[in-house]
């Protein structure tokens, strides 16, 4: 039977992206991302659950997270679990779990909503067109030269 390695998160970026260039100029970027779930406690009470994901971009997002995501944002991540595992400077063999994205959206942040945000919506035009009311109403399916309503 085939498996399924399939992640989709939406949380905020906890530090602004790590770049690195790779030979033959390929970028690679690396940030955590917060995904926090609330719920109801025994009592009542509001209970907020945050975990903490290591995200990977490679080329062209890479290069989207390098220009635009800051520590703070909010994203749709999409991609699939990898674990990686690597031998430390004193020779302990480590390990971590990554989530390796092909697909991003930005959603904004916290600052978009507060003044002096970086990644605001453009001023609106001070006045805008308005098209004159239709005199008459046209019907789209009749044919040329008809006349009648019906």
């Amino acid at each position: 039977m085939a498996g399924v390695n399939r992640v989709i998160l939406i949380g905020n970026l906890g530090k602004d992206p790590e770049i690195r260039s790779l030979e033959g100029g390929v970028k690679v970027a690396n940030f955590s991302l917060a995904t926090t779930e609330t719920y109801k406690g025994k009592n009542g009470e509001k209970i907020d659950q945050t975990e903490w994901h290591n995200i990977v971009l490679w080329r062209g997002l890479a290069e989207v997270a390098e220009s635009y995501l800051k520590k703070g944002n909010s994203v749709f991540i999409e991609g699939k679990i990898k674990t990686r595992d690597w031998t430390d400077k004193d020779g302990n063999k480590r390990y971590t779990t990554e989530i390796v994205a092909d697909n991003m959206v930005m959603l904004g942040s916290k600052r978009d909503q507060q003044s002096g945000g970086e990644y605001n919506s453009p001023q609106k035009p001070e006045k805008t067109q308005q098209q004159e009311p239709l005199e008459q109403h046209t019907d789209l399916n009749a044919e040329p030269g008809d006349d009648l309503p019906f």
